[in-house]
Protein backbone atom coordinates (compact mmCIF):
# COMPACT_ATOMS: atom_id res chain seq x y z
CA UNK A 1 0.00 0.00 0.00
CA UNK A 2 1.36 3.54 -1.07
CA UNK A 3 1.84 6.25 1.80
CA UNK A 4 -0.15 8.96 1.61
CA UNK A 5 1.21 12.57 0.20
CA UNK A 6 2.85 14.56 3.24
CA UNK A 7 1.48 17.44 4.46
CA UNK A 8 4.31 19.29 5.48
CA UNK A 9 4.56 21.46 2.15
CA UNK A 10 1.19 22.75 3.81
CA UNK A 11 1.60 23.66 7.28
CA UNK A 12 6.00 24.60 7.14
CA UNK A 13 6.81 28.18 7.78
CA UNK A 14 9.67 27.96 5.76
CA UNK A 15 8.03 27.12 2.85
CA UNK A 16 5.54 29.54 3.31
CA UNK A 17 8.12 31.92 3.74
CA UNK A 18 9.60 31.10 0.21
CA UNK A 19 6.51 31.13 -1.51
CA UNK A 20 5.89 34.34 -0.26
CA UNK A 21 8.98 35.43 -1.34
CA UNK A 22 8.39 34.07 -4.82
CA UNK A 23 4.98 35.79 -4.90
CA UNK A 24 6.41 39.07 -4.35
CA UNK A 25 9.37 39.21 -6.59
CA UNK A 26 8.29 37.27 -9.68
CA UNK A 27 4.66 36.33 -9.72
CA UNK A 28 2.70 39.80 -8.81
CA UNK A 29 5.39 42.08 -10.41
CA UNK A 30 4.55 39.65 -13.92
CA UNK A 31 1.49 39.72 -13.60
CA UNK A 32 0.73 43.52 -13.08
CA UNK A 33 3.31 43.91 -16.01
CA UNK A 34 1.05 42.00 -18.17
CA UNK A 35 -2.55 42.72 -16.76
CA UNK A 36 -4.14 46.19 -15.76
CA UNK A 37 -5.37 44.56 -12.35
CA UNK A 38 -7.52 45.76 -9.62
CA UNK A 39 -9.15 43.87 -6.47
CA UNK A 40 -12.41 44.52 -4.63
CA UNK A 41 -14.14 43.11 -1.81
CA UNK A 42 -10.72 42.53 0.47
CA UNK A 43 -12.79 44.25 3.63
CA UNK A 44 -15.17 40.73 3.43
CA UNK A 45 -12.45 38.80 4.03
CA UNK A 46 -10.13 40.57 6.38
CA UNK A 47 -10.63 38.27 9.44
CA UNK A 48 -10.58 35.17 7.51
CA UNK A 49 -8.49 32.78 9.40
CA UNK A 50 -8.16 28.43 9.55
CA UNK A 51 -9.54 26.30 6.61
CA UNK A 52 -11.76 27.56 3.94
CA UNK A 53 -12.83 26.93 0.06
CA UNK A 54 -11.74 29.35 -2.02
CA UNK A 55 -14.33 29.25 -5.35
CA UNK A 56 -13.86 31.31 -8.61
CA UNK A 57 -14.86 31.01 -11.93
CA UNK A 58 -12.44 29.26 -14.78
CA UNK A 59 -11.90 30.65 -17.82
CA UNK A 60 -8.35 31.13 -18.78
CA UNK A 61 -4.45 29.86 -17.65
CA UNK A 62 -4.46 33.10 -16.21
CA UNK A 63 -7.39 32.48 -13.45
CA UNK A 64 -4.49 30.70 -10.85
CA UNK A 65 -1.93 33.26 -11.06
CA UNK A 66 -4.24 35.76 -10.45
CA UNK A 67 -5.86 33.96 -7.36
CA UNK A 68 -2.25 33.83 -6.14
CA UNK A 69 -1.40 37.45 -6.85
CA UNK A 70 -4.56 39.53 -5.92
CA UNK A 71 -5.94 37.64 -3.31
CA UNK A 72 -4.68 39.02 -0.09
CA UNK A 73 -1.58 38.17 1.61
CA UNK A 74 -2.65 36.54 4.52
CA UNK A 75 -5.24 34.18 2.62
CA UNK A 76 -2.09 33.08 -0.46
CA UNK A 77 0.40 32.31 2.51
CA UNK A 78 -1.20 29.53 3.12
CA UNK A 79 -3.71 28.83 -0.08
CA UNK A 80 -3.56 25.21 -1.63
CA UNK A 81 -4.97 23.93 -4.70
CA UNK A 82 -5.07 20.77 -6.66
CA UNK A 83 -3.14 19.70 -10.22
CA UNK A 84 -3.51 16.92 -12.23
CA UNK A 85 -1.06 14.56 -10.77
CA UNK A 86 -0.70 12.60 -14.50
CA UNK A 87 0.20 16.34 -15.92
CA UNK A 88 2.12 18.82 -13.40
CA UNK A 89 2.88 15.50 -10.94
CA UNK A 90 4.46 13.31 -13.60
CA UNK A 91 7.98 15.22 -13.16
CA UNK A 92 9.49 15.62 -10.71
CA UNK A 93 10.86 19.05 -11.58
CA UNK A 94 7.68 20.44 -12.80
CA UNK A 95 6.17 19.39 -9.39
CA UNK A 96 8.20 21.29 -7.37
CA UNK A 97 7.94 24.22 -9.37
CA UNK A 98 4.13 24.08 -9.59
CA UNK A 99 4.10 23.30 -5.73
CA UNK A 100 6.54 26.12 -5.00
CA UNK A 101 4.58 28.80 -7.24
CA UNK A 102 0.89 27.82 -5.71
CA UNK A 103 1.10 25.30 -3.43
CA UNK A 104 -0.06 22.46 -5.58
CA UNK A 105 -1.38 19.05 -3.92
CA UNK A 106 -1.65 16.19 -6.38
CA UNK A 107 -5.39 15.35 -8.00
CA UNK A 108 -5.80 12.23 -9.75
CA UNK A 109 -7.90 12.27 -12.71
CA UNK A 110 -10.19 9.21 -13.80
CA UNK A 111 -8.16 6.36 -15.44
CA UNK A 112 -4.81 4.03 -13.41
CA UNK A 113 -3.30 5.58 -10.97
CA UNK A 114 0.37 6.59 -11.36
CA UNK A 115 2.71 8.00 -9.26
CA UNK A 116 6.41 10.39 -10.19
CA UNK A 117 9.74 8.81 -10.74
CA UNK A 118 12.33 10.81 -11.68
CA UNK A 119 11.67 9.19 -15.14
CA UNK A 120 8.30 9.89 -15.57
CA UNK A 121 5.30 7.94 -14.11
CA UNK A 122 4.91 4.52 -13.46
CA UNK A 123 1.64 2.56 -12.68
CA UNK A 124 1.00 1.63 -8.98
CA UNK A 125 -1.14 -0.98 -7.17
CA UNK A 126 -3.44 0.36 -4.14
CA UNK A 127 -4.86 3.80 -3.13
CA UNK A 128 -3.13 6.68 -4.27
CA UNK A 129 -0.72 9.11 -2.33
CA UNK A 130 -3.01 11.79 -3.06
CA UNK A 131 -6.06 10.12 -2.12
CA UNK A 132 -9.00 12.00 0.62
CA UNK A 133 -6.17 15.11 0.34
CA UNK A 134 -8.67 18.03 -0.39
CA UNK A 135 -9.94 17.03 3.07
CA UNK A 136 -6.99 15.98 4.72
CA UNK A 137 -5.77 19.49 4.23
CA UNK A 138 -8.86 21.29 5.19
CA UNK A 139 -9.04 19.18 8.96
CA UNK A 140 -5.39 20.12 9.41
CA UNK A 141 -6.74 24.17 8.86
CA UNK A 142 -5.08 24.63 5.13
CA UNK A 143 -7.43 27.02 2.64
CA UNK A 144 -8.16 24.93 -0.41
CA UNK A 145 -8.88 26.91 -4.06
CA UNK A 146 -11.25 25.09 -6.07
CA UNK A 147 -12.81 25.49 -9.60
CA UNK A 148 -15.67 24.03 -9.40
CA UNK A 149 -16.16 24.04 -13.05
CA UNK A 150 -13.89 21.52 -13.63
CA UNK A 151 -12.45 22.72 -16.66
CA UNK A 152 -11.86 26.64 -18.58
CA UNK A 153 -14.98 27.83 -20.38
CA UNK A 154 -14.14 28.14 -24.13
CA UNK A 155 -16.41 31.31 -24.92
CA UNK A 156 -16.10 33.00 -21.37
CA UNK A 157 -19.12 32.44 -20.22
CA UNK A 158 -19.79 30.75 -17.03
CA UNK A 159 -20.47 26.74 -16.90
CA UNK A 160 -22.22 24.53 -14.49
CA UNK A 161 -20.60 24.03 -11.04
CA UNK A 162 -19.85 21.07 -9.86
CA UNK A 163 -21.12 20.15 -6.08
CA UNK A 164 -17.55 19.02 -4.95
CA UNK A 165 -17.03 22.24 -3.17
CA UNK A 166 -20.11 22.57 -1.59
CA UNK A 167 -20.42 19.07 -0.32
CA UNK A 168 -16.93 19.51 1.53
CA UNK A 169 -17.77 23.26 3.11
CA UNK A 170 -20.87 21.29 4.49
CA UNK A 171 -19.52 17.67 5.52
CA UNK A 172 -16.28 19.27 7.29
CA UNK A 173 -18.05 22.58 7.89
CA UNK A 174 -15.85 25.32 7.01
CA UNK A 175 -16.78 28.59 4.68
CA UNK A 176 -16.91 28.91 1.18
CA UNK A 177 -14.95 32.68 0.09
CA UNK A 178 -16.83 33.11 -3.65
CA UNK A 179 -14.28 34.90 -5.65
CA UNK A 180 -15.31 36.26 -9.76
CA UNK A 181 -12.71 36.19 -12.10
CA UNK A 182 -13.27 38.82 -14.50
CA UNK A 183 -11.04 39.74 -18.05
CA UNK A 184 -9.09 36.62 -17.83
CA UNK A 185 -10.77 35.05 -20.78
CA UNK A 186 -10.45 38.14 -23.02
CA UNK A 187 -6.57 38.90 -21.76
CA UNK A 188 -5.86 34.94 -22.61
CA UNK A 189 -8.67 32.92 -23.61
CA UNK A 190 -8.58 28.90 -24.38
CA UNK A 191 -5.70 28.19 -26.76
CA UNK A 192 -4.00 31.32 -26.71
CA UNK A 193 -0.17 31.01 -24.88
CA UNK A 194 0.61 33.98 -23.86
CA UNK A 195 -1.78 37.57 -22.60
CA UNK A 196 -2.04 40.17 -25.03
CA UNK A 197 -1.12 43.12 -25.72
CA UNK A 198 -1.12 46.30 -23.99
CA UNK A 199 -2.21 45.28 -20.40
CA UNK A 200 -6.06 44.26 -21.21
CA UNK A 201 -7.80 44.72 -18.02
CA UNK A 202 -8.42 41.99 -15.01
CA UNK A 203 -10.52 42.12 -11.71
CA UNK A 204 -10.84 39.59 -8.94
CA UNK A 205 -13.89 40.30 -6.95
CA UNK A 206 -14.24 39.21 -3.37
CA UNK A 207 -17.46 38.10 -1.94
CA UNK A 208 -18.80 37.47 2.03
CA UNK A 209 -17.67 33.81 3.11
CA UNK A 210 -20.71 31.53 2.64
CA UNK A 211 -22.11 28.63 4.99
CA UNK A 212 -24.74 26.31 4.04
CA UNK A 213 -28.11 27.39 5.79
CA UNK A 214 -29.67 25.10 8.21
CA UNK A 215 -31.94 22.31 5.78
CA UNK A 216 -30.16 23.42 2.74
CA UNK A 217 -29.19 20.85 0.56
CA UNK A 218 -25.78 20.39 -1.19
CA UNK A 219 -27.58 20.89 -4.36
CA UNK A 220 -29.11 24.49 -2.79
CA UNK A 221 -25.91 25.26 -1.79
CA UNK A 222 -24.06 24.98 -5.00
CA UNK A 223 -26.53 26.69 -6.60
CA UNK A 224 -26.13 29.41 -4.19
CA UNK A 225 -22.61 29.85 -4.56
CA UNK A 226 -22.49 29.72 -8.43
CA UNK A 227 -25.20 32.37 -8.20
CA UNK A 228 -23.00 34.41 -5.91
CA UNK A 229 -20.05 34.47 -8.36
CA UNK A 230 -22.26 34.60 -11.46
CA UNK A 231 -23.84 37.99 -10.14
CA UNK A 232 -20.34 39.25 -9.02
CA UNK A 233 -19.01 38.26 -12.41
CA UNK A 234 -21.63 40.39 -13.92
CA UNK A 235 -21.72 43.95 -11.62
CA UNK A 236 -17.85 43.80 -10.69
CA UNK A 237 -18.69 43.86 -7.13
CA UNK A 238 -18.74 42.23 -4.18
CA UNK A 239 -22.24 40.43 -3.17
CA UNK A 240 -22.98 38.76 0.12
CA UNK A 241 -24.33 35.66 -1.47
CA UNK A 242 -27.76 37.04 -0.05
CA UNK A 243 -30.87 37.24 -1.86
CA UNK A 244 -30.02 36.07 -5.25
CA UNK A 245 -32.08 35.75 -7.59
CA UNK A 246 -30.84 32.10 -8.89
CA UNK A 247 -32.67 31.77 -12.16
CA UNK A 248 -31.04 34.83 -13.35
CA UNK A 249 -27.12 33.58 -12.29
Amino acid sequence: MSKLHPLNQYTSSSHRAVRRFIRRTIARPLITTLLSTSTEGQESVAELEGAYIVVGNHSSHLDAPMMFTLLPSHMTDRLATGAAADYFYRRRIISKLTALFFNTYPIERKGKVKTATGRGLREQEGPSPAAGMTGRLLRAGIPILIFPEGTRSRDGRMGEFKAGAAALSQKISVPIVPVALIGGHDAMPVGAVWPKLGRPRAKLVLGSPMLAEDGETVEEYNARIRACVAAMKATGHPHSGEDIDQDAA
